[in-house]
C-alpha cells in the first residue's frame, strides 16, 4: 500500500495500523495544526529535475525553498515563503522549466515552515498505539516500507518532510510490482505513476539486495546521540534536564520528565536534609520502577559532612542516577555511592547500579572523574566498613564516573568556557582515558551550557556529544521551582541580558556566576561588594558614604542587623569559622557580604515585591536565544512552557533541522 500525503493515512488503515475512527481524529487533527500556519505558499515546476532544481536555488540563494513534492521526476512542488518562491520564478524558468505556477494554498505544505505544526501533532500521536502492519506499507517520507514501532515517527516527519512520490513508486517498481491500481475518485495519482514508468530506467531503480544508501530523513530525535546513554539510563532521548541550585530544578521537573520518559535531575544545592528527604519521598512514590529520575550532589569543601549526609538519603532512597556539580577532586563521599554494591558476575562483566554524571570544565577533573576511584580513598573507606573488599578491589578497575557533561559558558557557576574548545578536548581526553584503563565499557561525553536552540543542539551532537544537557531553558517553566515574577523576567529576556557577578558561596576567592542583568542592580551591586573587599581590610576602612549607600540601598538593613543574622547561623552550623572571623576584620566583612547573597536569592525565589531590582537569578544566554526561537509560537508564554514539552520540541526540531541542513548541503 501507498498514499501521497495525506493518502498515507488511507493506506495505514488499509494495512490494520489503526481503525477507522483513530484515523478520523488524525487527519482532523493533522489539518487543524497545519491550517494554523500562515504567510506561505506553494509553487509547481515542470520540466526541471530535482538535481537542477537543487542546483539552481542554492546557486541563487533561496535557501529558505523546500522540496514539499517529488510527484514526477519532473514534476515538482516547492514550498516557503510565496515572496521567495514568487522571485525565484525567473531564475527556474531560465533554467528550462515549461511551466513554474504558483498554488492556490495558503501555506508552504511539506516544509520547515511547519515545525511548529509538526512538534504539536508528534504530542498528539503519543495518545495512539499502532498495531503491527498486515501489508507492506510505503512511507512518504523515506520512501521505503514501514518499520513496526515507527508509524507515530513517520507521521509526525510527514508533516514537515517532502512527499517522495517518484521514490515510492520506483520502490514498488524494483520489489517486481507491474501494476499500481489507484483507489478513489479521480486519476491524478495514475497519471503520475504513468509518467514515472516512463521516464525510469533500470539505473534509477533501487537495488534492493543491496545496502541502501542512508538519506538525510533518517535522523530522527531517538537516533541522536548515543544509543547506550538512552538504554542505561531507560530514557527515550539523549538528553536530560539538569539540576538547578534550591530546588529550582524541582519535584515537579522531574516528575514531568520521568512520566514522559525522560531524565530530570532535582537540584539540591542549597536545600536542607529534611527538604531533600521530603522531595526524594514524593517522588519516588510517584514515579514508577520504569520511569527515570536523578538528583544532584554539589560539592562542598567546607561541609564534607553534608555531601555524606546526601549520600546517605540517596542510598535510602534507592537513587540511582547521581549528578555532580562543581567538584574539583573526588571525594570519599562519592566513592562510596559509585561501588556500593558493584559486582562482578561470573563471565567477568561488571555490573554498577549506581551511575554518576560528573559535570566539570576543565581538563585535569574529567581526568580524575574518568579514572578509577583513588587508592587512598577506598582503602580507608575499607577500613572504615563503609565498602567491602569486593567493591573496593572492582573499584580499581572501573571509571569514577560513567558520563562526563562537559559544561561550557553556563548559568550560575560558570568557567565560561567555550564548547567548541572544551568538547572536542574532552572527548580526545576520553579516547586516551579509556586506552590508558582498558575499561570493558565506554565512557560517555556529553555538553552543557548554552543549548537552546535546534542550531545549538545539533551542533552539540555533531561535534559528538552523547547527550545533551539543558539548564536555563527549564528554569522557565510551569514545574520549575521558581517564582512567577522571576519566570515573566527570564521569559522578556533575550541573548544579552546576562552578566557575570561574584559567586556568593565562594566569594573570597572570586569564582563567577552568571546572572540576569536586565532590569536588575544585583549585578552591579555584586561586584561592587567583591571590590570593596579586595581593597579593603575590613568595614572600618570603608568610607561612611559607601557605608551608608550599601546599608540603605543593598541591604535595606544596618550592618549591625545584618550580623546578627549572621553569627546566628554560623554559631549552628560553623562555629570555628565564626570564631575567625571575629577575630580578622576581613573575614567578617566577607560575612556580611556574604548575606546579601544568600538575601538576594530568597527575594528571587519568593517572588518578593520588596527589593526586585536586587533578585538574583542564575541564568544563561540560552534562555534568551530559546525565546527567541520560539516567539510567535504557544511557548511563548512560560505559562506554556512544560519542561517535557521543551525536551521534545528542541529534540524533535534538531532533527529537522539536521535533515533540512545536510539536505541543502
Amino acid at each position: 500500500w501507498a498514499g501521497h500525503s495525506l493518502g498515507e493515512y488511507n493506506a495505514l488503515l488499509a494495512a490494520g495500523a489503526m481503525d477507522f475512527e483513530s484515523g478520523l481524529r488524525l487527519v482532523q487533527k493533522r489539518g487543524e495544526l497545519m491550517g494554523r500556519v500562515q504567510n506561505g505558499g506553494m509553487a509547481a515546476v515542470i520540466g526541471l529535475s530535482e538535481e537542477t532544481i537543487v542546483e539552481v536555488l542554492k546557486r541563487e540563494g533561496f535557501d529558505q525553498i523546500d522540496l514539499a513534492n517529488m510527484n514526477t521526476p519532473t514534476q515538482i512542488v516547492l514550498s516557503g515563503l510565496l515572496e521567495d518562491l514568487e522571485k525565484a520564478q525567473p531564475f527556474l524558468e531560465d533554467a528550462g522549466a515549461s511551466l513554474y505556477l504558483i498554488l492556490p494554498v495558503s501555506a508552504a505544505f511539506h516544509s520547515r515552515f511547519m515545525t511548529e505544526a509538526q512538534n504539536e501533532f508528534a504530542l498528539f500521536l503519543k495518545e495512539f498505539s499502532f498495531s503491527p502492519l498486515s501489508n507492506t506499507v510505503i512511507s512518504n517520507v523515506t520512501g521505503r516500507p514501514y518499520q513496526d514501532g515507527e508509524i507515530a515517527e513517520r507521521l509526525s516527519q510527514q508533516v514537515t518532510g517532502s512527499v517522495k512520490w517518484t521514490g515510492s513508486v520506483r520502490y514498488m517498481m524494483a520489489m517486481g510490482i507491474e501494476s499500481i491500481v489507484e483507489i478513489g475518485p479521480g486519476k491524478v495519482l495514475t497519471g503520475l505513476i504513468a509518467k514515472i514508468k516512463a521516464q525510469t530506467v533500470a539505473s534509477d531503480l533501487p537495488k534492493l539486495d543491496a545496502p541502501e544508501r542512508p538519506d538525510s530523513s533518517a535522523i530522527h530525535a531517538e537516533s541522536l546521540g548515543s544509543p547506550s546513554f538512552r538504554k542505561e539510563y531507560g530514557v527515550r532521548y539523549a538528553y536530560y534536564s539538569g539540576s538547578m541550585y534550591k530546588g529550582i530544578a524541582s519535584n515537579e521537573i522531574v516528575i514531568q520528565m520521568g512520566r514522559a520518559g525522560l531524565l530530570g535531575f532535582l537540584g539540591t544545592g542549597g536545600l536542607s536534609s529534611n527538604e531533600i528527604e521530603t522531595a526524594l519521598s514524593h517522588i519516588t512514590k510517584t514515579l514508577t520502577k520504569d520511569q527515570s529520575f536523578g538528583v544532584n550532589l554539589l560539592a562542598n569543601a567546607e561541609s564534607p559532612d553534608l555531601e555524606e549526609e546526601a549520600i546517605d538519603l540517596y542510598l535510602k532512597y534507592g537513587v540511582t542516577n547521581l549528578e555532580a556539580s562543581a567538584f574539583t577532586q573526588v571525594t570519599p563521599a562519592l566513592v562510596r555511592y559509585r561501588l556500593k554494591n558493584v559486582t562482578q558476575e561470573s563471565d567477568g562483566r561488571v555490573v554498577i547500579p549506581h551511575r554518576i554524571i560528573a559535570k566539570i570544565s576543565r581538563p585535569e577533573v574529567a581526568t580524575a572523574f574518568m579514572s578509577p576511584a583513588p587508592a587512598k580513598i577506598r582503602e580507608k573507606l575499607l577500613e572504615q566498613g563503609k565498602i567491602t573488599e569486593e567493591e573496593s578491589r572492582i573499584g580499581a578497575t572501573i571509571p569514577m564516573a560513567g558520563d562526563i557533561c562537559v559544561e561550557s559558558d553556563s548559568a550560575g557557576h560558570t568557567d565560561m568556557g567555550v564548547a567548541s574548545v572544551l568538547l572536542p578536548s574532552m572527548i580526545l581526553l576520553k579516547k586516551r582515558m579509556q586506552e590508558e584503563w582498558k575499561y570493558s565499557q565506554p565512557i560517555r561525553v556529553g555538553a552543557a551550557g548554552g543549548i537552546g536552540t535546534p542550531e545549538a543542539a545539533a551542533a552539540t551532537f555533531m561535534m559528538g556529544a552523547d547527550f545533551i544537557c539543558t539548564g536555563s531553558i527549564n528554569q522557565c517553566t510551569v514545574e520549575a521551582g521558581q517564582s512567577d515574577p522571576v519566570k515573566d523576567l527570564l521569559a522578556d529576556m533575550n541573548v544579552q541580558d546576562t552578566d557575570y557577578a561574584p559567586a556568593g558561596d565562594m566569594f573570597e576567592f572570586g569564582a563567577k556566576v552568571q546572572v540576569l542583568k536586565k532590569g536588575l542592580f544585583f549585578p552591579a551591586r555584586a561586584n561592587k561588594l567583591f571590590s570593596l573587599y579586595q581593597h579593603h581590610h575590613g568595614l572600618d576602612d570603608i568610607d561612611e558614604k559607601t557605608k551608608k549607600q550599601i546599608e540603605e540601598k543593598f541591604f535595606g538593613r544596618t550592618f549591625e542587623e545584618v550580623w546578627k543574622e549572621t553569627k546566628q547561623y554560623y554559631e549552628q552550623h560553623a562555629p570555628q569559622r565564626l570564631a575567625s572571623a571575629e577575630r580578622n576584620p576581613k573575614q567578617k566583612m566577607a560575612l556580611i557580604f556574604r548575606w546579601y547573597f544568600v538575601h538576594t536569592t530568597r527575594l528571587a525565589l519568593s517572588g518578593s515585591d520588596s527589593q526586585k531590582v536586587d533578585y538574583q537569578i542564575h541564568c544563561g544566554p540560552a534562555l534568551g536565544a530559546f525565546n527567541q526561537w520560539v516567539k510567535g509560537t504557544k511557548f511563548e508564554d512560560w505559562k506554556n512552557r512544560h519542561v517535557d514539552e521543551i525536551a521534545e520540541h528542541l529534540m524533535t526540531s534538531t532533527a529537522t533541522f539536521l535533515n533540512q541542513r545536510i539536505a541543502s548541503l
